[in-house]
């Protein structure tokens, strides 16, 4: 074997390992994520300074590493035929093979030969290997590119340029790589979290209420104007007591009258149980403090950011015509992001959604109905207007609900369980019900 021969093979091994290193890097730097490097240097790896640099300028080293790659493929077709013809020339005269032929077998030998391994050795297994350590290839690897890219400037901007051009008189304009996700891709990333074990389903579920958080308004969660206690301005500390005694909640809502339209404000009662106790006959008007005013459709992280600039822990929500619709509370908004908030007061509250059996829930008459679909996969139609299944189950009756109305649903049965006077309270959904 003479000294061409093994120049050439040892060029052909040095061009494979090559399109390996560009190949390895392209799909490394692309895997990785930006949060990911940021973190390293944060913990002083230097290396990932450098991989910064060329996970930042993604489009640029990307046509680095095709600049290589063809390169690289060019010198294997170059070399090859040469490389595998003087290799098999002796055993192509042992067996008295003609030059023609010879010349023939050696092309096609040394095509298939050069090609299997520049697939396979050059790209398919750096491939996979830049896929499932993206994060030890790239700092290793990114530190010979971001040289590379330094010395080929020149080629790469002109290449760059080339095809910048071309596409702009195809009348497509040339777009730069994003790192951003979309809301739904961040959940998907965050389901992957989950089942790949690196986050825990109590974080999955915060994160997830915050992406819904943000599509709620005050109307969503809202206690309605039904429900809420107020005080009356005029009632004496006896009849004050007694509802405190009933209810025992922190703050009230302080009507004009009885009217929960003219709300003139709330009252913190801890405040005035301590007056009350020290004897201070002080009339419930003294301690009233404004409370500020929401729209129904106020969108719940304006409505917190309400609250914080107010130094408040409740807001009046009203209609569109001004009247009272309910009231937004701290503790609300709080149980939107981080689940039910449940104190010693709490003792006899269930859950919305219960399981009474199999396939059988009851669920509290103010569910939401986007909520329903989600945990149910169930299509509500005609529901544009419509936010709680109270009020979709009252839209389907077409009349006044009484305790024992139904409404089949394809396999499911709703029946109303509980009412306060014309309000639904309380459904149960009963799921496979087959039908004579």
């Amino acid at each position: 074997m003479d000294i061409i021969t093994i120049t050439n093979l040892f060029l052909l091994a040095l061009l494979i390992a090559l399109t390996a290193f560009f190949v390895g890097s392209e799909f490394a730097v692309v895997k990785i994520r930006m949060s990911r490097i940021e973190q390293l240097i944060a913990e002083g790896n230097k290396k990932a300074i450098v991989a910064k640099k060329v996970a930042g300028d993604l489009d640029y080293y990307l046509s680095a590493c095709q600049l290589g790659i063809t390169v690289t493929a060019l010198g294997l077709g170059a070399l090859g035929k040469p490389a595998v013809e003087n290799l098999l020339y002796p055993v192509f005269n042992l067996l008295n093979v003609s030059p023609s032929v010879a010349s023939v077998a050696s092309y096609a030998i040394a095509f298939a030969l050069v090609t299997f391994l520049h697939v396979v050795v050059g790209e398919m297994a750096p491939k996979t290997l830049a896929i499932q350590f993206s994060e030890k290839l790239t700092l290793m690897l990114a530190p010979p590119l971001y040289w590379f890219g330094k010395v080929m400037k020149p080629f790469i901007w002109a290449l760059n340029g080339s095809a910048q051009v071309l596409l702009r008189l195809m009348g497509i304009k040339p777009a730069k790589h994003e790192q951003a996700y979309s809301e739904e891709e961040l959940k998907i990333v965050m389901t992957q979290s989950y089942q790949g074990g690196e986050i825990d389903q109590t974080e999955l579920e915060y994160m997830e209420n915050v992406f819904s958080f943000d599509e709620r308004v005050a109307k969503d969660i809202m206690v309605p104007r039904t429900e809420f206690v107020t005080l009356n301005k005029d009632m004496t500390y006896d009849e004050i007591v007694k509802v405190l005694d009933e209810h025992n909640y922190t703050r009230y809502p302080v009507t004009e009258d009885g009217d929960k339209d003219h709300i003139v404000g709330v009252v913190n009662v801890k405040k005035m149980l301590t007056q009350m106790a020290w004897g201070r006959n002080r009339k419930l008007a003294e301690f009233v403090r404004d409370l500020p005013v929401i729209l129904e459709v106020t969108r719940l992280q304006d409505a917190l950011l309400k609250m914080q600039q107010e130094r408040v822990h409740m807001l009046l929500v009203i209609d569109e015509y001004g009247g009272t619709s309910g009231i937004l509370t701290m503790e609300d908004i709080l149980e939107e992001l981080v689940g039910e908030i449940r104190d010693e007061f709490d003792a006899d509250e269930v859950a919305d959604i219960r399981e009474s059996g199999k396939n059988k829930y009851f669920i509290n008459g103010r569910v939401l109905l986007d909520e329903l679909e989600e945990r149910f996969g169930l299509p509500f139609e005609e529901s544009e207007e419509l936010d709680t299944i109270a009020g979709w189950i009252q839209y389907q009756l077409l009349d006044t609900a009484k305790i024992g109305d139904q409404v089949e649903q394809g396999d499911r049965l709703w029946t109303v369980t509980d009412m306060d006077n014309y309000q639904i309270k309380e459904v149960s959904l009963t799921q496979g019900v087959v039908k004579n």
